[in-house]
């Protein structure tokens, strides 16, 4: 089997885990690609084999069963940006914070490692949004889990953002931003803005305003069979675009258009994990006392 890792610098405690995680894919006899940044960040930490072999963003990772995601959530988003239409699946490994995404501890490797040899897990597609532009924005990788956002970038100014939806004017938000998300999104940025909680597996968007000034201005769920296009007026003539973490100011005049891409990133679940039980345990969703009696 040929594993890819990609991760981000991680605390000393987490060193022995690491050394494990490479031990427990050398025992298995695995072909192991490691992106150069994180080879450079374990090498003077644990002890690597001599022939590990390395890509960098935009290699072909043609023939890897699985990719490792060994960092946050955000991490995750990032290794999906490496993988694209090939659509292997990624697991997980959370040595972040919250861990809504990336849902393995890092104290249970060797249990994960094991669970993918044995044939013990499963894949859940995840839909991801993809922005088309009139001019190149997102240096060729314009597809995101996430969200697709447009933020203003003067700090004192809202900026206007009139809406589309398939061709038809939807409105116009006078905010400090708009996000498009994903059911996926629908935890993160979204959420914050007062947006509704989406399964996973549900084919829709939200559209949430961020700090709208209008009170009847809400956050609205739609298809994501829908093309969703802007037209964006700013004081500074310009305005932050972004997907996921990977963000740009952009001048006013760049036309933008969002819509579902056509293929899905595919996260590798073991055990018990699910969506419902990831909002219970990381969001705290549904808190009630009279539940753990």
């Amino acid at each position: 089997m040929k594993i890819a890792l990609l991760g981000k610098p991680f605390t000393e405690k987490l060193v022995p885990y690491m050394q494990g995680l490479i031990d427990e894919l050398i025992a298995h006899q695995t072909q192991i690609l490691i992106a150069e940044d994180f080879k450079a960040i374990l090498q003077d930490t644990i002890n690597l084999p001599p022939d590990l072999q390395t890509f960098k963003r935009g290699d072909s990772l043609s023939g890897v069963s699985f990719m490792l995601s060994i960092g946050g959530d955000g991490t995750l988003l990032d290794a999906i940006t490496y993988v694209g239409p090939l659509q292997i699946p990624i697991l997980g490994i959370n040595t972040g914070r919250l861990g809504f995404l990336a849902t393995i501890p890092y104290d249970q490797i060797s249990t994960a490692i094991e669970a993918l040899y044995k044939g013990h897990y499963s894949i859940e597609d995840r839909s991801l949004i993809r922005a088309d532009t009139d001019q190149e924005v997102f240096g060729g990788i314009n597809f995101g889990l996430n969200e697709f956002s447009i933020l203003k970038t003067d700090s004192s100014t809202m900026i206007l953002v009139h809406t589309y939806l398939d061709g038809e004017y939807l409105n116009s938000y006078w905010a400090d931003g708009l996000i498009v998300a994903t059911p996926t999104g629908s935890t993160g940025y979204s959420l914050s803005c007062g947006g509704p909680l989406l399964h996973p597996q549900t084919n829709n968007f939200v559209i949430s305003p961020v700090c709208p000034h209008n009170l009847n201005v809400r956050p609205l769920v739609v298809s994501d069979k829908s093309v969703i296009s802007f037209e964006v007026e700013a004081r500074s003539h310009n305005f932050l675009a972004s997907l996921d973490s990977r963000s740009k100011p952009v001048d006013a005049s760049v036309q933008i258009a969002v819509r579902r891409e056509s293929f899905n990133a595919r996260l590798v679940k073991i055990s018990q994990v699910n969506f419902l039980n990831t909002l219970r345990n990381k969001l705290n969703w549904g808190l009630d006392k009279r539940n753990v009696e």
